[in-house]
């Protein structure tokens, strides 16, 4: 299934095509139920990371009349996303040469109602694991403050991506509007630290409080995708005890090491998938928190 499995996509680390897709295998059975139903976005490398890819959201052409796929409107036509539902269609995927899987924090049938709601921590250097680790903490606590439970992953880059599951009667924009104003006064309780500016050079070496995570279409690195990054880190779940003591950065996981990390703790997501909140008291509460 799996075709040129010796093609060397990680030339720093002679990680090859046939790896990265034993690797999608061997963790399944923790990816899939939170790939299940979101459009996906593949970021490929057909000549491995040291080589310019690109992202694809379109398969009309090339696929197998078994690969399940959503139809989502767009300005000029549609876009037909790919849907990973199960092993066979994951495999499929990683054989297109992709490393990393973006998905939306909605599922179909109801791609305007999002089940998550997504804050991506960004710090200006990568050696800011301290700094980005106090935000994502400060982060929690305030969206406790709002009422709301978080989970947490590395991405398997820089930062930190935070996630609030929803119970699905909020629409995109009020998600959308919601992260924004947490973001608001995330920043204004910390503006030494963080920033919602978008331009690099606007940023003045803070932390990048990103919450363009949350409109229509945007997506977010898939729990358990790899990242084109030499080491082939892992967006990888993992607990607020970890983060408290330190034991887990960005960067701590990658394709070599997620097996034995399984075998050890398992999905620390398991429990989010029936974490589903209401949106409608933290709104009010954020609202309170900005006026005042």
């Amino acid at each position: 299934m799996i075709t040129h499995p010796d093609k060397v996509l990680f030339p720093d680390d002679g990680i090859t095509k046939g790896d990265v897709a034993a690797y999608y295998e061997a963790v399944a059975p923790v990816m899939l139920p939170h790939l299940r139903g979101r459009p996906i976005t593949m970021e490929r490398y057909p000549a491995g990371i040291g080589a310019k890819g690109f992202w694809q959201k379109d398969v009309s052409k090339g696929f197998p009349p078994w690969l399940e796929r959503v139809e989502v409107a767009k300005k000029d036509g549609v876009v037909h996303h790919a849907v990973v539902d199960d092993l066979r269609a994951l495999l499929w995927v990683a054989n297109q040469n992709t490393i990393t899987q973006h998905v939306w924090p909605a599922r179909r049938p109801h791609l305007d109602r999002p089940d998550l709601c997504v804050f991506d921590l960004d710090p200006a250097n990568d050696d800011d694991a301290a700094g980005v680790r106090t935000a994502a903490l400060a982060l929690r606590d305030l969206l406790g403050e709002l009422g709301l439970r978080s989970w947490i992953k590395t991405t398997g880059s820089k930062g930190f991506h935070i996630v609030v599951p929803l119970d699905g009667k909020s629409t995109t924009g009020q998600a959308a509007r919601f992260a924004d104003a947490v973001g608001r006064l995330a920043v204004r309780l910390a503006p030494d630290t963080l920033t919602q500016e978008f331009a690099k050079a606007d940023r003045g070496g803070r932390i990048y409080m990103d919450t363009g995570r949350n409109g229509y279409s945007a997506t977010f690195a898939a729990p358990y995708t790899l990242r084109a990054r030499r080491g082939a880190a892992v967006s990888a779940p993992c607990t607020w005890e970890e983060i408290e003591d330190g034991t887990v950065h960005p960067g701590s996981f990658t394709l070599r090491t997620m097996r034995d990390r399984m075998d050890a703790v398992g999905d620390p997501w398991a429990d989010l998938q029936a974490g589903g909140q209401s949106l409608k008291g933290p709104v009010a509460a954020v609202r309170t928190r900005l006026s005042a």
